[in-house]
């Protein structure tokens, strides 16, 4: 599994984690992918976040936590800066005394370029 993971820089689905793994090990199981990430994420090697359609994605190496923007359209997603999710996460702690974690928040919309096209 680390040996897959470190072939991979930013953001991967487990799908594609149980891919790399069975590439090398033909006779790798989904839950064992799975189980080793709930491990890794555990020890900080990983992270989770969801992506377009609530999908699930590791991001490898994590730095700080940070959210997530997802394009409907184009499917492209940014990282979003907890500075720049800070008037959300703080309005929510005020109005509903919600504490919002960063690092799960994914906020789906339409970039700039998909707009622009829409007209």
């Amino acid at each position: 599994m680390l040996e897959v993971l470190a072939g991979f820089d930013g953001h991967v689905t487990g799908a594609d984690l149980v891919d790399g793994c069975r590439a090398l090990d033909p006779t790798t199981t989904p839950s064992t992918v799975y189980r080793t990430l709930d491990v890794l994420e555990e020890i900080g090697v990983v992270s989770h976040s969801h992506g377009r359609e609530g999908r699930q994605e590791f991001h490898v190496n994590p730095g700080a936590d940070h959210g997530h923007l997802v394009c409907s359209s184009c499917g492209r997603s940014w990282e979003l800066d907890p500075a720049d999710a800070r008037p959300i996460v703080d309005g929510l702690r005020a109005s509903r005394g919600f504490a919002v974690d960063v690092a799960h928040l994914s906020i789906e919309g339409r970039c700039a370029d998909c707009a622009r096209r829409a007209g």
